[in-house]
């Protein structure tokens, strides 16, 4: 059986735990070249380890556009190209209204919309024919969330960029679209609410009432929806999003 992603090189930012880590492994099973993207090193290294084969690490705050940079002339000097690209690092925290502060607001968007934004643009000259750019989105920003709302609106930003992108690149043969996922198992999605195991399981059973398929994801089922929009299985997929949710979107 061939692989869907043979030959492909591919960037995922965030790539060292959750989903991103998940979508790595998939896109290195899947014959991918892959880079992933964190912070902190000592993750990135366990990461790469956990990944095996092509997977390779470079230490980048997606909102220090100067380390984007430094990552695709990487990338440009070691393959001259870029296959796939996945926008996966940000995240947030929960703040009511009320409480919000500016610290709150400024860190949620510098990671999720500041950062997504010039990921992709940092990468843009890489692209070519056939491209894949994936960006995170949630299912956030699609219904309301008590206490969730900035984390909420920077996904809705996410998911604005892929409509009207799609029509600045007209021509080049480069897809975007938005992957959303609904409540996935992570570190980041537990510890919302705190590191008291009990707490964290409580808020994972409250979740999984919300959803029709009545449980949350598992990180691999994002992933494997991210090999298809990746590959060449997708070639006439843009500007979409496709929700990996249990079917919570949709009620």
């Amino acid at each position: 059986m061939a692989l869907k992603l043979a030959n492909k090189v591919a960037v995922i930012t965030g790539g060292s735990t959750g989903i991103g880590l998940a979508i790595a492994k998939r896109f290195v099973n899947e014959g991918a070249t892959v880079y992933i993207t964190g912070r902190r090193q000592a993750e990135l290294d366990l990461a790469v380890s956990a990944i095996g084969g092509t997977a390779q690490s470079v230490r980048v705050d997606s909102a220090d556009s100067s380390q984007l940079q430094a990552l695709f002339e990487r990338i440009r000097a070691e393959h001259g190209k870029l296959n796939v690209l996945v926008a996966n690092a940000g995240g947030g925290s929960l703040a009511p209204l009320g409480e919000i502060t500016e610290e709150h607001f400024d860190d949620t968007f510098g990671r999720n919309v500041k950062g997504t934004l010039f990921t992709v643009q940092a990468a843009l000259p890489l692209l070519g024919e056939g491209a894949s750019v994936i960006l995170t989105g949630s299912t956030a920003a699609s219904s309301g969330t008590p206490a969730f709302s900035v984390y909420a609106a920077s996904k809705a930003a996410v998911r604005a960029f892929a409509r009207n992108w799609i029509l600045d690149v007209k021509g080049r043969g480069i897809r975007i679209n938005t992957l959303s996922p609904g409540p996935i198992k992570t570190p980041g999605l537990v510890e919302l609410v705190g590191n008291d195991p009990a707490q964290q399981q409580g808020f994972l059973d409250h979740l999984a009432s919300q959803i029709p398929m009545g449980r949350v994801g598992d990180p691999d089922e994002i992933a494997k929806a991210a090999v298809f929009l990746a590959s060449d299985d997708a070639s006439f997929v843009n500007g979409i999003e496709l929700f990996v949710d249990g079917g919570l979107a949709q009620i």
